[in-house]
């Protein structure tokens, strides 16, 4: 039986990024629904991927609600669920939740990774708050110097 569950979880996940790769952002959530429904447990690599499809279909409040019932489902968010998450709020002007997020990644010691800076600092941006801008700039000259990588990295 165990096998059994691993594998639907592996074949709704193949599904669900395909539907990531096609823009069905409704598709997806309708497999990750029928997913929980057949109590076919999701993984990591499932939220990741129903998430990113949310955000590149710019349906940031969906992305995020799945962010937060990755809790529910005991599935612990990854650099990369963050930045999808971040990145579904920054894209549609929700830059206040994806300094949230930011906060909360911090909070929860969630590696913090280049993608995330330049997501982070996008969001500080459309803020218009270039006070807080400048701090964060701040915040990642100082992650560079731990990370021990080139300032050229940055996509400023």
């Amino acid at each position: 039986a165990q096998s059994r569950v691993k594998s639907s979880t592996i074949t709704f996940s193949a599904a669900i990024s395909a539907c990531e790769k096609c823009g069905e952002w409704e598709m997806a959530l309708m497999l990750f629904r029928i997913m929980v429904q057949t109590k076919v447990e999701p993984n990591g690599i499932t939220f990741n991927s129903t998430i990113s499809t949310c955000e590149k279909g710019g349906e940031w409040q969906k992305a995020l609600h799945l962010f937060f019932e990755m809790a529910q489902c005991k599935v612990d968010a990854s650099t990369i669920t963050c930045n999808a998450a971040i990145s579904a709020c920054n894209k549609s002007g929700a830059w206040e939740k994806a300094l949230q997020l930011l906060g909360s990644m911090e909070r929860n010691k969630t590696d913090l990774d280049m993608i995330t800076l330049n997501t982070a600092l996008s969001a500080c941006e459309s803020s218009g708050n270039h006070c807080q801008a400048l701090q964060f700039l701040v915040v990642v000259a100082q992650r560079l110097s731990a990370l021990r990588l080139p300032a050229t990295r940055v996509d400023l």
